[in-house]
């Protein structure tokens, strides 16, 4: 029996040294609890409605989910937590009244995917401000009093897809946050809504691929209305977009004070929308995108004669790219016609068609058409130099002519002289003082066969040059005076 009773002493033994290092154990680790200001039901921890100046100290670091909503927090600073959330993904900030955030603020919770700090008082987003949070996919900030938005505020976010800017008093439209190559690469959804924008970069939007335009919401703002805008929407309407589709009666513009409807701007007299086909010219490269409103849908495309476009295919002229887009090698007349993309997707199927116009000739670069441009234009200048230099630079006929020598008989014809009835005075001649030049009268006869009735000259003949009488020496007529014509008339010479 003996033996018996030493066995279970040891057992008892042992087990009180068991008991014993448990303690130490526990002692040695700290176990936090949940806050008292919060419920707490497994990793999620509400703390909502309890008028909290500040957030609880030493939270769970196991914390998924905390709800800080409807309290009194005015500043999220950097040591907001003591202990770092690894596993947080969901933090509620709403309805509070946060005026302030330090840039280091989200620096315990790198892993967080959703945040929401709507209702509150924030004025401006500063740079850099949530970088840290870089597998961030949700982020509402709606119903604050942001003014002015950093065009760095959203670096480093990757993984941002919903971004809701609602309610607020921005007045620049942020379009780094949606070009191609922007910040926010997977941003499927901007909501800009009730807002004080009244310019939008309207081409820019218009190049948008068809999956960021559907989530971009601009209802409710005091747009500037004009045609552009009526055909950006109008194009979006007729895409189906859900931004324009389920906020029709909300999207406004301002003329002269007043609101109108982005749909009935009929003071403006702006033409319909239609949309626009592709044009191509023969032997030309041309990429068709299939802009579809969802990403990562399944393509197909289907030709004019209602034949499947295969993928890239060896010595193929028309093919699919990896990202569904159509792709045409050189360009031939038989490729016109309308082509159809059917695009498949988890959520919805979707089809798209194509009008491609292809024109039977090459179009030359653009150094042809400026020498060709650059001719006609020197052909015009040229025309006009000639055109003034006839009207303004054309030697002078009589009436710029200095006063000519006088001319001996000898060299004198009547032919040239034309018997002008202005009277020839040559002051230098000798005569009567008192006359100041002589007069003569003289009546042309018919001298022989080479003249005509009343003394008129036949064509090929001329007449003799009439000797001059009397003291002073006649002066013949200017040969370019026409003023007289042959007659029976008497003529002073």
């Amino acid at each position: 029996m003996q033996p018996q009773g030493d066995l279970r002493g040891l057992w008892l033994l042992l087990l009180s040294l068991f008991l014993l290092l448990f303690e130490v154990a526990r002692a040695g680790r700290p176990v936090v609890s949940c806050p008292a200001a919060c419920l707490c039901a497994s990793n999620i921890l509400s703390c909502s409605k309890q008028q909290l100046p500040n957030v609880p100290h030493s939270l769970p670091s196991y914390t998924a989910l905390l709800d800080l909503s409807h309290n009194n927090l005015s500043r999220l600073r950097a040591e907001w937590t003591a202990t770092r959330l690894t596993h947080l993904h969901s933090l509620l900030l709403s309805h509070n009244h946060l005026n302030f955030i330090s840039s280091e603020a989200f620096s315990p919770v790198p892993n967080l995917r959703y945040l929401d700090l709507s209702s509150n008082q924030l004025r401006t987003l500063d740079e850099f401000l949530f970088s840290e949070l870089q597998v961030l996919e949700v982020l509402l900030l709606y119903n604050n009093h942001i003014m002015a938005v950093d065009r760095c505020a959203f670096d480093d976010m990757t993984q941002l897809q919903k971004l809701y800017l609602s309610q607020n008093q921005i007045s620049r439209f942020p379009l780094e946050l949606v070009k191609e190559g922007a910040k926010l690469p997977k941003l499927t959804l901007l909501d800009l809504s009730s807002n004080k924008l009244k310019n939008l970069p309207l081409p820019d939007l218009q190049k948008l691929p068809a999956w960021i335009k559907n989530g971009l919401y601009l209802h409710n703002n005091p747009l500037h209305c004009d045609c552009e805008l009526y055909q950006l929407f109008s194009h979006w309407q007729y895409r189906q977009l859900s931004s324009v589709m389920d906020f029709q009666e909300d999207l406004y513009c301002m003329s002269s004070k007043k609101l109108h409807n982005v749909f009935n701007l009929s003071f403006l007299n702006c033409s319909e929308y239609k949309e626009r086909a592709w044009e191509a010219h023969l032997g030309d490269s041309l990429t068709i995108k299939c802009d579809t409103k969802q990403q990562g849908m399944t393509k197909v495309w289907v030709t004019p004669s209602n034949e499947r476009v295969l993928d890239e295919v060896a010595n193929s002229t028309v093919t699919v790219s990896k990202d569904g887009s159509l792709h045409f090698q050189r360009v031939q007349i038989e490729h016109g016609g309308v082509y159809t993309c059917y695009a498949m997707g988890e959520a919805f199927n979707e089809t798209l068609s194509v009008e491609l116009k292809v024109y039977n000739f090459t179009l030359h670069g653009h150094h042809d058409t400026l020498n060709t441009a650059y001719t006609t234009l020197v052909g015009c200048i040229l025309s006009v130099v000639l055109v003034l230099i006839y009207l303004y630079l054309t030697p002078c006929r009589c009436w710029c002519r200095g006063v000519e020598k006088p001319s001996s008989h000898q060299a004198d014809s009547l032919s040239s002289s034309m018997l002008s009835t202005t009277p020839n005075h040559d002051p230098m001649a000798g005569g009567d003082k008192d006359d100041g030049f002589d007069r003569r009268v003289a009546f042309l006869e018919p001298a022989g066969p080479a003249q005509g009735q009343n003394g008129k000259l036949k064509p090929g003949n001329t007449l003799p040059v009439p000797e001059a009488t009397g003291k002073g020496q006649r002066r013949m007529s200017d040969p370019e005076s026409v003023s007289s014509v042959f007659s029976d008339t008497p003529i002073v010479v």
